[in-house]
């Protein structure tokens, strides 16, 4: 550095480099990231956000209403379902006598017939007549309720792949860093045995330095960044779009164990 024909190098613009790329790669994670969480979104979206609270007297004849979320329903909760609406979590019809469309869990077109004693979904749709129905499963341990938990399981659930990618990338780090070393001691012996042209080097620079920079591209170049990101974000994405298009699956282990599939069967709903 202190040498009369020193000529500074500049690094700025590497350094700039360098932040942008990495930026940019967690920018495209998140919008991965963005993408799946908008498919468990929605589904959470199906389920009903309120509900109508009833009182019954001893005939069924209802003498008061009262308008809950969904949270607030408790087991054995008496609530009130008009034609339009959203059924509010899964229960048992205790009075009336309408058409249900369950296509959202069962994939039937067809609308399912309710009366007294049927078994209703939460989120599905009451299509006609009122229904009086018992709650016998909290919102949070409904059929829709567990069909999100399952996406959110599958989402954050490592694939076989990635335990195996996880441990490369234990070994990469090391390797990476002693080749880097390496990498430096070669190029700093051939410039104290001068192997190589002088004019290689920078006017003023030494060959620590120079073959400092080489163990550097090496240490840098190198990054397992990508081994460890990759696998995980392909099984979030994967997991976020089958949700989206009413796929579901269970993890990453299934996801990963799919493209062995040679034959699909189909089982007609209904």
């Amino acid at each position: 550095i202190f040498h009369p024909g020193f000529a500074g190098t500049q690094f700025f613009e590497t350094s700039a480099a360098l932040i942008c790329f990495v930026l940019l790669g967690r920018y495209l994670e998140n919008m991965a990231k963005g993408k799946t969480s908008e498919a468990l979104v929605k589904l959470m979206e199906l389920q009903a956000k309120s509900a109508t609270l009833v009182e019954l007297d001893d005939h069924l004849e209802i003498i008061k209403e009262t308008e809950i979320d969904i949270d607030l329903i408790h087991l054995g909760d008496i609530l009130k379902v008009t034609p339009g609406t959203k059924i509010p979590t899964d229960a048992e019809v205790i009075r009336g006598f309408s058409s249900v469309d369950e296509s959202m869990i069962s994939g039937e077109s067809l609308p399912a017939t309710k009366e007294v004693g049927s078994k209703v979904i939460g989120g599905t749709v009451n299509n006609e007549g009122l229904l009086l129905i018992k709650c016998d499963r909290l919102a949070k341990d409904s059929a829709l309720a567990q069909i999100v938990r399952v996406v959110e399981e599958a989402q954050s659930s490592k694939a076989p792949i990635q335990g195996f990618a996880d441990k490369i990338a234990k070994l990469f780090v090391p390797a990476v860093v002693i080749m880097s070393i390496m990498t430096w001691l070669v190029w700093f012996s051939l410039g104290l045995a001068s192997a190589y042209p002088a004019e290689w080097r920078h006017p003023g620079e030494d060959p620590f330095l120079f073959a400092f920079l080489f163990g550097t591209a090496v240490l840098v170049i190198s990054c397992p960044c990508a081994l460890g990101l990759a696998t995980p974000t392909a099984v979030m994405v994967g997991t976020g779009v089958g949700a989206r298009l009413g796929i579901l699956i269970k993890g990453g282990g299934p996801l990963e164990m799919a493209h062995r599939v040679r034959a699909v069967m189909f089982d007609k709903t209904g």
